[in-house]
């Protein structure tokens, strides 16, 4: 692997080192087994984006021998050659044309992309194949690839999600010190609804305690209908190993009267208690409802065209042409 620094860093903290590594076997994970994912292929061109504290995605560093503290904030492994190996893999006899979800583990348009420039390469193989496919970001870069995802959208199935938890801005710089602030990620929602491609808002992470109150909530979902959003849907906060230990630690040294109520909400493992998310969930869709959006169903990925123009009524002296009847 071949470390690169960076030449910037939008935010105070560790320098960026940039790995170049090619891709060994496939641009894609399987993820039919996993219940929570549908079931398909996810792709990433990155391991490591924003460095927010309770990214799920800190232990999959450690599968490369990284720190998944420090190191996933200022380590981001670039796998170069990305595009042309879907390429090579939507071309193969055996693909089938599965739906492929970016962002999913890590962010596709963070900060790398800005230098290396992989996505509008795999957005161009997704479009030549009419391959289906999804997004899900925090980043404005998508932006630079407008044109690209209205061609795709023209000949397959797209969806495209932002991730916009909340927006105080406080917590914002806390626990995402990396993201574009929210308030721009929800003006990419309004320029791609713009542009005629649809875009839901996964509004994630709800923080327990810190970014949960009902006003906190009911701003959160009122910008998300502002901005023009077709849906909206809530996530807590999840906890798994590495991002647990990295967000217990942040959560020690901020906010040292909440560690003991975290550990005992999240005493039973990676997720909040089945009822504080039901909660959560209906506040949001309530909020929703009272907003004009909803909770994201199958079917919204795409617009579809407007109906073609009616034809002119024929003249007054013009006799009307012959029907042709067909019998089924």
């Amino acid at each position: 692997m071949t470390w690169s620094r960076a030449a910037t860093r939008p935010v105070p903290g560790p320098s960026v080192q940039f790995g170049r590594v090619p891709c060994a076997r496939s641009a894609f994970s399987c993820c039919v087994r996993r219940g929570r994912i549908p079931a398909g292929a996810t792709g990433a061109s990155t391991a490591s984006c924003w460095s927010c504290v309770y990214c799920f995605a800190r232990k999959t560093h450690s599968y490369l021998d990284l720190d998944t503290g420090q190191g996933f904030d200022s380590q981001i492994v670039v796998k170069v050659n990305a595009p042309a190996l879907l390429r090579r893999e939507l071309a193969a006899r055996r693909w089938r044309g599965d739906h492929i979800a970016m962002g999913t583990n890590v962010d596709c348009y963070q900060r790398a992309e800005g230098r290396y420039g992989l996505m509008p390469g795999i957005l161009t193989a997704l479009r030549d194949h009419a391959n289906p496919f999804s997004i899900l970001t925090k980043g404005t870069l998508i932006l630079r690839d407008l044109t690209l995802l209205q061609q795709a959208a023209a000949v397959t199935d797209i969806g495209i999600s932002v991730s916009v938890g909340f927006l105080d801005r406080e917590l914002w710089r806390a626990v995402e010190p990396g993201t574009p602030a929210p308030e721009r990620r929800l003006e990419v929602v309004r320029t791609l609804t713009a542009h005629g491609i649809p875009c839901g808002v996964l509004m994630a992470p709800v923080i327990p305690i810190l970014g949960d109150a009902p006003d906190q909530l009911r701003a959160t979902v009122r910008a998300v209908a502002a901005a023009g959003a077709g849906s909206v849907t809530p996530l807590v906060l999840h906890l798994r190993p590495g991002a647990r230990e990295w967000f217990m630690a942040w959560l020690g040294q901020h906010h040292p009267h909440l560690v003991r109520r975290y550990e005992t909400m999240y005493a039973d493992g990676a997720y909040a208690p089945k009822w504080y998310q039901r909660r959560i969930t209906r506040q949001v869709h309530e909020l929703a409802a009272e907003y004009g959006i909803g909770p994201a169903r199958p079917g919204e990925a795409r617009r579809l065209p407007p109906p073609p123009d009616p034809a002119p009524p024929p003249a007054a002296n013009t006799p009307p042409e012959p029907t042709q009847l067909t019998l089924l």
